[in-house]
């Protein structure tokens, strides 16, 4: 079964002048990014080999978490150790409900390798906001002794590093002329190269993925004074993390894109492949992509699509800064483990949300906002909220001068550039094409002025915006009424 992404290109409409417009005209269905109504007629394909894969295995499931629970309480000898019995208690509970998740809850947008794989990344997100949550209702030092239990080496004050000082490239005083270069290299290199590039892959644009990776980096420089951590050398934000680190992570995560959009997606069961070195690769493809849509954000196309874009780059920076402030407060070591989990649970939950909104915004058929997407703006959010909680003196700290006039300056620039985009351009047309109209008028009946439909201001952006969330641009009928010829002499 072929599943090539076929991708609409969207044109700009073409408005000529002195065209008059038609009061019955009707509105033409929204132009997408992609057609989904092709993606939506293209289910998995099952050629009868595969029917006990993909199959939840509900009773299966049901029946082996019965058994387990019938050992627990009737087998295995009483504990007395209340911690322990806590411990378990609490590990049973989550299991239980991702359990059940992974064999009840719907089916998300991504298919392969198998569709339990993301029902499981659901659950596991649903419990890690709801230990979240639980967090948020203690005090500092119980949220600290909580993580004790995970981790007996946990709980004890961090001693911040600072990347600044001595900023020299070349230092002649010291038996390594270039120490302060290879100071850097550190965990966080490989972290910035692999992470950019799964994230380009998961955000599937060059513009917002390195408008991101400069804004983190601005970040760094507004926030240093609050964190030890983001205080780095000029050429280490630059040139190491923006340039070399994310900017190469970004080149070869768009590589990747290419290779995946270009890529014919033809499957076939396992065993009507015959030779082995094909059923190899059938194998290997189960952990690629089922199919493929490239996003086409379109963030100037209307004044929906550019906020809805705005958010997401906003949330995705808030989400990269909590990873920062959560270490701080809960005195997490940047190499432990838990901060590993942490970023590969948002990278797989980010990689379906980006899908979810991305049809939510495209796909004028899907009116309600993902589960996914839902989960991560409730966990990013609570995850703010326990930085103000456990240490709202650090967050608070006065924002230097010289960066407060920096973003000011900045937030006006947006706000001015999106009314002149969204409005004050789209009048100036309007404007600009009711002269145009008298003047054809005049010229096509030799100086004698023609009744021509009135079209207001208000009217005129109705049309051409549309209602918020419906469409992005709609063609108008040409008119019916044409202007009448020169008369003959």
């Amino acid at each position: 079964m072929a599943l090539n992404s076929e991708i609409i290109r969207y044109e700009e409409v073409n408005e000529r002048s002195g065209d008059e417009l038609d009061h019955n005209w009707r509105q033409s269905p929204p132009q997408t990014a992609h057609d989904w109504e092709a993606y939506k007629m293209a289910n998995v394909f099952d050629d009868g080999t595969q029917t006990y894969f993909w199959r939840a295995h509900t009773l299966t499931v049901l029946f082996l978490m019965t058994c387990a629970l019938i050992y627990v309480a009737i087998f295995e000898p009483i504990s007395d150790d209340t911690n322990y019995n806590i411990k378990r208690g609490i590990i049973a509970c989550a299991l239980t409900f991702i359990l059940v998740g992974v064999t009840q809850i719907p089916d998300g947008p991504f298919r392969r390798p198998h569709p339990a794989l993301w029902r499981f990344v659901f659950s596991v997100s649903v419990v890690y906001e709801l230990a979240l949550i639980f967090i948020l209702f203690q005090t500092p030092n119980d949220a600290r002794k909580f993580l004790k239990h995970i981790d007996p080496n946990l709980g004890k004050p961090l001693e911040e590093r600072d990347y600044g000082g001595n900023c020299k490239l070349y230092d002649p005083d010291a038996s390594d002329p270039f120490h302060n270069i290879w100071d850097k290299f550190d965990v966080f290199i490989p972290s910035h190269f692999f992470g950019w590039w799964l994230k380009t892959i998961i955000i599937r644009d060059w513009w917002l993925c390195t408008v991101n990776s400069v804004m983190f980096e601005l970040l760094e420089y507004t926030l240093e004074h609050q964190l030890p951590n983001f205080s780095e050398c000029w050429w280490d934000h630059w040139i190491l993390d923006a340039l070399l680190c994310n900017g190469l992570g970004i080149y070869c995560g768009m590589k990747t894109l290419t290779y995946l959009s270009m890529k014919p997606y033809n499957w076939r069961g396992l065993w009507d492949i015959p030779t082995y070195r094909g059923k190899l690769k059938r194998i290997v493809a189960q952990f690629g992509p089922h199919g493929w849509i490239q996003f086409d954000w379109r963030p100037t196309s209307s004044l929906d699509r550019w906020i809805s874009v705005l958010l997401i780059a906003f949330v995705t920076l808030v989400a990269e800064l909590n990873t920062f402030y959560l270490k701080f407060v809960l005195w997490l070591e940047p190499p432990h483990y838990l901060n590993m989990v942490r970023l590969v649970l948002l990278l797989f939950v980010g990689a379906v949300c980006l899908r979810e909104t991305f049809q939510y915004l495209d796909d004028p058929d899907t009116k309600k906002f993902g589960r996914q997407s839902w989960v991560i703006l409730t966990i990013v959010t609570t995850e703010f909220l326990i930085i103000a909680k456990f240490d709202w003196n650090t967050i608070t700290k006065p924002v230097p001068r010289h960066m407060i006039w920096f973003w000011v300056g900045g937030a006006v620039l947006l706000l001015v550039w999106t009314i002149w985009n969204f409005f004050l351009r789209r009048v100036t047309k309007i404007l600009y094409k009711n002269t145009d109209s008298d003047e054809l008028a005049k010229s096509g009946n030799n100086g004698k002025s023609v009744a021509k439909p009135e079209v207001t201001i208000k009217q005129s952006l109705g049309q051409s915006n549309g209602s918020i969330g419906s469409t992005i641009g709609a063609k108008h009928n040409k008119t019916s009424n044409q202007l009448n010829s020169k008369k003959k002499k």
